[in-house]
This record gives C-alpha cells, structure tokens and sequence, in this order.
C-alpha cells in the first residue's frame, strides 16, 4: 500500500492534462545586501538569491532544510542536533565548513566565538523576504570566516498576515504568525513561530525519544520621518529545548536507525548516547541612515545579544554577550559607488564550572576598517575592496590568565563584462581569512588508563587565509536562468583537529597547505506555463597538500567530510492555476569519515539520498499544503570514524497544514 502511495504521488507530480492560467517569467533581482548594490547579470561575483516566494514554495519547514533542498548549500545536524546544523559550501567540509561562512540577518552576524555553528534555528522562515548566497567573496563587509563566502538574510517590510498550522508524523506540530504593516513613513513587521516533535528514534533504556521543542519571535520597525533620515529598530527572541541521540555502530545503523546505539565513552551518563540541550537567545537592534544628498549617506548600527546554552545530563551552563557595531559612508552614482566604514565585534563567554573545568570567561574581540568601491563604464562593471582587521583574546580562569592578537588583511577584486541584455562574464579574487575561535585553543583529551575526560591548553594557532579565484558565466533571460562558475581556492593554515586514535596527542591544529577547486551549475527552467525545474549542481575535490601530525602524513590526501557531487533537482508542474505540485531530488556522493584525514577507515561517509514531494492548492486568502520528505523511507546518516554514526534523515515523515492570508 505504501509503494502504491509513492509511485502515484510521483506519477501525479509528472502528468497533468491542465495548464495554469498565470505565466511566470524570470529576470536579474537586485542584490542589496552588498556594500555596492548590484543584480545577479551584473556582479562580479557567484550568487545565488532566493525570494520570500521560493522559500514558501519549497514547503521548508525551517531554513536548514530549505538551504540544504534548494540551494549550493549542504546543511547537516551537528552531532544529532536538529537546531543546530553544520552548513558545507565550496568543499570546506561538514567538520568545519560552517566557520567559513559569515551569515548575517538584517546586518547582524549570527557567527559564533566558539564552535557552535550559526543559530539559524532562531530565525522564523515566515519572516525572511531575501536570501542573498555570494560564494568565494564578501570578505571586505563580511569579515573575519568569509572564506567559502558570505550569506545576508533580510526579513520583510510588507502589508501582508498570514497565520499557519501544521500537524504531521511522530507527533510534528508547528504554527506561525506573520503581521506586516508597510506605507512611505513607516514599516512594522513581526513573526512569531512555534514548533514540536515528540520523536523518531530512542535514545535511553527506558524508551525516551529525541523530542524537541522550539518557540521564536522576531519584530522590526523602521521609521522614515523624512527624505533625510531614516531610523530602524529590531528585537528577536527564540527558545529551545531538544533532547538528541548519540553515535550508534554500523552494525546497529545497518539493522536499525532508530535505536539507542551501545556506544559507550565513559563519561557523563552511561550509556552516553543522549544529550538534552537548552538554548536561549535575545538580541536587540537599532541604526540611523542620515541622508546627506539622495547619492551621499551616513549609516549608523548596533547590536546587542545575550544568549544561554545548557546540556542538562551533562551539568554544563555558558552564557554569551555579544556586542557589535557597524558604520559607513556610502555614496552612490550610476558610474561611481563607494563604501567606507568601520566594523567593532565584542564578544564574551562565561563557562560556569563542571566537572571538566573550572569556572572561566573567554573574549574575542574584533576591530576592522574597510573599503569597497564600484565602477560602472558602458558594459564594464569593476570592483575593488580592501579591509584591515584586529582580532585580540583574552581567557581567564582561577590559575590562568591567557591573551593572544591577530591583525589580518583582506581584499576583493572583481570584473563583469556584460555580453548583451541577457549574459555577461565575471571573473574575481579575494583574500580571505578566518581569525580561531575561542574552542580551538583547548582540547578535551580521555588519557589512558582511566580514559576519564579532561579539558587541558591547546596553544594558539596561526589564523588561517585563503586566495580565492572565480570565473563565471551568467544567462538570463524570461524562461531560462542559468549560472556557471569555476573555481580554484589556495589554503594555508586550514584549521582543523587531529583526533588522535589513541585519544592522547588529540589537539586543534594547522593544516598547513591545502587546496580545492570545482564548479558550481545552477539552472531554473521554465518548459512551459505549467512545467518547471530547478537543477543546483556543485563539484568538489578538497585536497591537503601538505600535513603531517603526530607522525602521519596526510599530504596528498583528501579533505574528510567533503563530497565531491552535490546535487539537487526540483520538478514543480502547475495543475491548474491554483494546485502545485513538487518533487525534489537531493543526492550527496559518498565522502572520508570526518575524522579520517589518514583516509584509511574502513567505513566512509555514505551518499545521501532523499526524495521529497510536495503539494499546494492557494487561493487569494488562503493555502492548503501537504508534504513527505524521505519519500522512499532511505536511510541517511554522518560518519565521524568507524562505529561512530549519527542516523539523520532516516526514515519518511510528512506534515499537512494550512496558511490563511489577509
């Protein structure tokens, strides 16, 4: 009964005998969150941007299943935790692929000062009008990890309300708030979203399940008294509470993912399979733009974010307070555009003591000047950017006291000969550069022969840098959007931990040369008023040139945690002018385990498959949607060595719900 389901959900998805009544065409969008606004058949960067319209189509429930369905993006739950994803672009790896990449929403920087990965749980898919993805670039707004590139998120200024329920499997219950008010004087929006699962797979003796719970809320408010100023205000606030299995063998992977697992650390609670997070955000916003002349203006913002991680069966509490401000002039001219300013980043966390450390605070601190120009002549687009950057940290505990800076130099240039109306040529280079997070500078080690865990002094690393070289094709026209760029990225000092197998000699480290190169293919095709596709298609080879550690050689191997073919396909067929369907491919090849630098284990990283259908009937005021992700119940899963998995994505769910718009 269940393949019958499948097989006529697919065949429904292919054949209809209706067309719709409504033409979609395509065209360049502006790109805005640049220092130097721009659009995709004019940069002279790689980049991909989506719209409030393609999110709420994809059917994503949150960003990281819409990055890791729609875009270049891979997204991959950290350790087991769902809200809390790793994200891989341009082969950095799903080790520490996430670091690379800056991500900011309305300016603000989500990037984190220890190695959690970039809260994207906190932020409400309703809310977002623009996902704007520049690969290999956007070191000189950016900053500090722009390595493999920069992602600027923006919510919504608009008169729309919507309100959304969902119910679906294993008890998945979600509902969302959007209210938007928008006119020439004033614009506030706010969205609130909540969302539960009451489990898939067992993760203790007694038969609990990795249920979690989620509650976010965001508000945005700006303020145009007139032609000359303009002020903006923003509040956030998100709640988690989730508890997630731990590493289970391939053996038990094999037989069944959704049991507990055996493995066994021997520390914290034994088994320890499990852990039970809660996290806390809050974070205010406020700038002013001050309009000189139409073409001349000042801009002025500062953020503030206090933010709470507790793993419960692990007694472990840190708390974070970010401080950040931003300022630039900016003057704009159809043949001349300039941007200047100064970034200030103040970070701190308070590590309450356990039974691993002592009570602690660690400090980084980041300041940076930078500069980005843009010329426009004829069919000619050129752009120039340079940006100068202090990075100081300071950790503090009852015996120790450690400090350690940094001063670091990036630059972009770039080129876009625009062929005709509808291509054009890019070609650009950036120097870029990721400062060490605070975590790199300690190591949790289990010496024999007790294999008790303890958390000792790593030492400063050397920050690491890259040059990045792109080329890239464009070609746009009404039914057809289609993008192609090649790339080749030089590494020296790729950050990295060398898990030692005999758990001694473990420790954060430099690589000390490396390399990758590959290509990116985007294509969305409109066949006809009621077919379209859209292919994401990225090739990778991540290779270390030079490396040894404790006695290994790693040189010539390649990067662990990195497929060399990502690839994703979506076939929308438009029934009739109100039903859509969809059906979505995402398809990973196979990789090194993510400790395997030696790439000698036996057991790799397996491809990931997931096929995903989709189904919506919307009318002016309202929408009814269906969707199954893992259509063919495939099991997927994170490999960190041998007997060490992390089942993800491994059996078939679904959700139906309904939005109602006003």
């Amino acid at each position: 009964m269940k393949k019958t389901l499948q097989l006529s959900l697919l065949v429904a998805t292919l054949v209809s005998a209706s067309y719709a009544n409504n033409k979609i065409t395509l065209e360049p969008l502006v790109i805005e969150s640049t220092a130097i606004q721009t659009n995709e058949l004019q940069a002279a960067d790689a980049i991909e941007v989506y719209t409030s319209q393609d999110i709420e189509n994809s059917q994503a429930k949150d960003l990281y299943e819409f990055f890791n369905t729609q875009t270049s993006l891979i997204a991959m739950p950290s350790y087991g935790n769902p809200f809390s994803q790793k994200l891989d672009m341009r082969g950095y790896g799903l080790g520490d692929g996430y670091q690379n990449i800056v991500i900011t929403i309305n300016g603000r920087k989500l990037n984190n000062i220890d190695m959690i990965p970039q809260l994207l749980s906190s932020i409400s898919s309703e809310s977002i009008e623009k996902i704007e993805i520049i690969k290999s670039s956007g070191i000189v707004v950016g900053g500090d990890g722009a390595n493999a590139g920069v992602i600027n998120i923006s919510t919504k200024k608009s008169n729309n309300k919507e309100i959304s329920f969902y119910g679906g499997a294993y008890g998945a219950f979600g509902s969302s708030l959007y209210l938007g008010h928008s006119d020439e004087t004033l614009s506030l929006n706010g969205a609130f979203k909540t969302e539960k699962l009451d489990g898939v797979r067992h993760i203790d003796a007694d038969g609990h399940k990795d249920t979690n719970k989620l509650t976010n809320g965001n508000i945005d408010l700006v303020y145009i008294p007139n032609d000359s100023l303009e002020f903006r205000y923003g509040a956030l606030f998100s709640k988690m509470d989730v508890f997630y299995g731990g590493t289970m063998t391939q053996e038990e992977y094999d037989s069944n993912p959704t049991q507990q697992g055996s493995v066994d650390y021997g520390w914290g609670p034994t088994p320890s399979t499990a852990a039970h997070q809660k996290f806390a955000t809050n974070s205010l916003n406020a700038g002013v733009s001050y309009f000189i002349t139409p073409k001349l203006s000042l801009n002025l913002d500062a953020y503030h974010e206090k933010k709470r991680s507790e793993y419960i069966n692990y007694d472990t509490r840190s708390d974070y307070t970010y401080d950040s401000a931003k300022f630039s002039i900016d003057f704009k001219d159809d043949f001349f555009s300039l941007s200047a300013g100064a970034d200030i980043f103040d970070g701190e966390r308070d590590s309450h003591a356990n039974s691993f450390s002592p009570a602690n605070t660690t400090e980084k601190k980041n300041i940076a000047g930078f500069v980005m120009t843009h010329f426009n002549y004829a069919d000619h687009s050129f752009k120039a950017g340079a940006r100068v950057e202090k990075v100081d940290y300071a950790y503090n505990e009852i015996n120790t006291q450690l400090k350690d800076d940094h001063s670091l130099f990036g630059a972009e240039l770039g080129y876009n000969y625009k062929i005709d109306t509808q291509s054009s040529l890019f070609v650009n280079y950036s120097r870029s550069y990721q400062a060490p997070d605070v975590d790199r500078f300690f190591t949790t080690i289990y010496p024999a022969p007790t294999f008790s865990r303890s958390v000792v002094f790593n030492g400063f690393i050397q920050p690491m840098k890259a040059h990045n070289y792109t080329l890239g094709y464009n070609h746009i026209t009404s039914s057809n959007k289609f993008k192609i760029s090649a790339y080749y990225l030089d590494l020296q000092d790729e950050i990295y931990y060398y898990a030692d197998p005999a758990y001694m000699a473990s420790k954060n480290t430099n690589i000390d040369q490396s390399y990758k190169y590959g290509f990116d293919l985007y294509d969305k095709y409109i066949v006809s008023e009621s077919f379209n596709l859209i292919l994401n298609y990225n090739y990778v080879q991540a290779i270390i040139d030079k490396e040894r550690e404790n006695g290994e050689d790693y040189s010539g191997n390649k990067l662990p945690g990195v497929s060399n073919h990502n690839a994703k396909l979506t076939l929308n067929y438009l029934v009739n002018q109100n039903t859509t369907l969809a059906l979505t491919q995402v398809y990973r090849s196979k990789a090194y385990a993510l400790d395997d630098f030696a790439n000698t284990m036996s057991q790799k990283q397996d491809a990931f498959k997931s096929t995903d259908i989709s189904v919506k009937y919307a009318k002016e005021d309202y929408e009814l949607f269906a969707k199954i992700n893992n259509l063919f119940n495939q099991k997927n899963g994170m490999w960190i060595k041998e007997d060490a998995i992390y089942p993800i994505n491994f059996t078939t769910t679904a959700i139906a719900g309904f939005t109602l718009k006003y």
